[in-house]
């Protein structure tokens, strides 16, 4: 068999994420999807774990597909910093600036040229930025769904504190990363556990349950948890998934948290497909997943910035559109976004109370 070293480093880079700096992460205290090990699991009691051999089965002899860069619209810093609507940006991967009611918000911010804990190896970013993070709004919150690199990237979150020193974000994470904030000098830290909420401002973050993993080195898988985020604003309900396998959670958070407006959902990096379904959808379980949340629209993310499995780049979207057709629904419904565009967010009025439990917890560094 013909084994492509480059490209199943590149993948052991990210399904076991550190070979060569392993990060020493605390474990959370424990919940009820927490193992007596300290590990977490996903709803259905599962937890995804693919062993060596499945790597090498999945991915040795291939090649990475084609860098194709999508086009970039750049960003005019003063449509950020003077906005006259809700509104969101899309940046790249799964990083979005939101800018809800009184509160600007980042997810899962990645600004740099690697998704990896070296600057030699790991995914390359393959699009560029739509601007420079120096040229960002202020941003009073980051949420983050879970540790790995192309999800929580060191430099970014840390250039973020740097840049705010006298009004600094706050970062909202969940169960068992809050220690790895503080260890790199930022305090303003809030962790919560699936069905947990906090309040900043007039915005309220909720930590909902998807199915994925969590893992920085060798020797921490699952030992952090994973989530989506409801955001509610006035006038405005919004979902980040983050990163996610299908799975029923997205029919009890559609249950919970009716009259979701917008709602963030992944579409890329599921090939080759017995080996990723657990942990990413595809294209045509996206639109599953919208459906099942009841949402309003829907923009896909996870797709174009970094190559990850093998699937072509430009092909999440075009699958997309086609399961979008086939489910019957209107085209503008279920869309994709350029890297920089700025989308206005419309509502259909104030978010609905929650209809299920959910325990309150309060910021950190209090109520800003």
């Amino acid at each position: 068999m013909r084994v492509n070293l480059s490209g199943l480093l590149f993948l052991l880079l990210l399904t076991l994420p550190v070979v060569v700096v392993a990060e020493e992460l605390p474990v959370a205290e424990a919940s009820g999807h927490q193992l007596s090990d300290g590990t977490f699991t996903n709803t259905d009691g599962q937890a995804i774990n693919k062993s060596l051999g499945d790597l090498w089965r999945a991915f040795a002899g291939k090649e990475k597909p084609q860098a194709v860069a999508l086009p970039v619209s750049q960003v005019d810093p003063e449509a950020l910093r003077h906005p006259t609507q809700s509104q969101m940006v899309w940046l790249g991967h799964s990083t979005f600036l939101l800018q809800l009611g009184d509160r600007t918000i980042l997810t899962d911010p990645q600004f740099s040229r690697r998704a990896s804990p070296v600057f030699f190896a790991g995914p390359e970013r393959v699009t560029g930025l739509p601007l420079d993070p120096s040229d960002l709004p202020q941003i009073d919150a980051v949420v983050i769904s879970h540790n790995h690199y192309d999800h929580l990237d060191t430099a970014s979150v840390k250039a973020l504190r740097i840049r705010q020193p006298d009004n600094p974000p706050h970062f909202f994470v969940p169960l068992g990363l809050a220690d790895w904030f503080r260890d790199r000098g930022i305090p303003e830290v809030t962790e919560l556990d699936w069905w947990q909420s906090a309040t900043l401002g007039d915005t309220r973050f909720y930590a909902v349950p998807v199915k994925h993993w969590s893992a920085r080195g060798l020797f921490d898988r699952n030992r952090t948890l994973w989530a989506g985020w409801v955001m509610d604003s006035p006038g405005q309900r919004l979902m980040h998934v983050g990163d996610s396998g299908y799975s029923d959670d997205f029919r009890r958070i559609g249950e919970c948290f009716p009259g979701i407006d917008m709602a963030l959902i992944p579409i890329g990096a599921y090939d080759p497909r017995w080996f990723m379904k657990d942990a990413h959808m595809n294209p045509e379980e996206a639109v599953q997943v919208f459906q099942d949340m009841g949402a309003v629209q829907a923009v896909g993310m996870h797709w174009g910035t970094f190559i990850l499995t093998f699937e072509a780049m430009t092909e999440p979207p075009q699958r997309l559109h086609r399961a979008v057709t086939e489910a019957g629904l209107a085209a503008d419904r279920f869309t994709v976004m350029q890297p920089g565009e700025i989308r206005g967010l419309s509502s259909a009025g104030e978010p609905a109370d929650p209809v299920c439990d959910i325990t309150p917890v309060m910021v950190d560094d209090g109520f800003r």
